[in-house]
């Protein structure tokens, strides 16, 4: 059977365009691939993520893993790339690793020349697209961060939005201080996923813990009451869950312990 990796995404320009919540593209990737008679091996999930970078956990988790499955599938082609450049990569590699692609919306042969050239300039469209919404929306952004305010993204685990703020969820808040407690004191990532899955608690979608979404968490400096925009860290307004100290203890911990050598920096805050 032919083995489904499934990949959604969505970022802060368009989640909340209908259709095309995490939700939405899940359900109906799901419904497809039933009709179609394909196995689901592989689920990945990008969050408030650009389709301009490669730079998101879900899609980098994909492809470690791409001996697990023998396609991509996803809603529509500008889930996984908004950039041409790195779409074609994408391509080049996964026709070397014997490995498929496909959308749901468009369809195309990309084993022609012809399909191969269409492709590309779906991909070119969806660029301009892209480059398009970011320069109507990076002014107010910009001026929102500026001041500290709400950029409209996702909330993350431990925070729900209320009144265009976010606000912490107490309950899940004290799951997150204790992961980086914990992680501080020397266990490791793997650990304390087990750990909460054997205590029964789920992610906000209700799923098991993983490494990587215990590493999003340690990683994410929303929780110190700072917001990641346009490349730099700004202090933000929202209330945090642990302090600064904490934070940057963890960053030096994880620097210590990786053994790649990409996340040998850590990326601490001034406090």
């Amino acid at each position: 059977m032919f083995r489904i990796a499934i990949y959604t995404r969505v970022s802060t320009d368009d989640q909340a365009e209908e259709g095309y919540s995490l939700d939405a593209q899940m359900e109906r990737l799901e419904a497809y691939c039933e009709a179609q008679g394909w196995e689901v091996v592989a689920k990945y999930i990008d969050d408030g993520y650009t389709g301009r970078s490669t730079r998101r956990p879900g899609y980098q988790r994909m492809m470690e893993e791409r001996n697990e499955w023998d396609a991509i599938l996803v809603i529509k082609m500008d889930r996984i790339h908004r950039n041409s450049k790195n779409f074609m990569i994408m391509m080049e590699n996964l026709e070397k690793w014997g490995k498929k692609f496909t959308s749901m919306q468009e369809e195309l042969d990309t084993s022609s020349a012809m399909g191969r050239f269409v492709v590309d300039i779906v991909q070119r469209i969806a660029q301009l697209e892209s480059e398009q919404i970011g320069e109507r929306t990076y002014s107010g952004m910009a001026e929102k961060a500026e001041s500290g305010g709400m950029l409209g993204f996702y909330p993350p685990f431990g925070y729900l939005v209320e009144d265009n703020d976010l606000v912490i969820v107490d309950c899940e808040a004290v799951v997150v201080k204790e992961l980086f407690e914990r992680y501080c004191a020397g266990e490791s990532m793997a650990a304390l996923a087990a750990s909460l899955n054997d205590r029964g608690l789920k992610t906000r979608r209700g799923e098991r813990w993983t490494l990587y979404s215990i590493r999003h968490i340690l990683h994410n400096p929303a929780y110190a009451g700072y917001r990641r925009w346009d490349g730099i860290l700004v202090k933000s307004k929202h209330p945090s869950v642990i302090d600064v100290d904490l934070f940057n203890q963890t960053q030096i911990a994880a620097a210590e312990r990786t053994r790649n050598p990409r996340f040998r920096n850590a990326r601490t805050l001034s406090g």
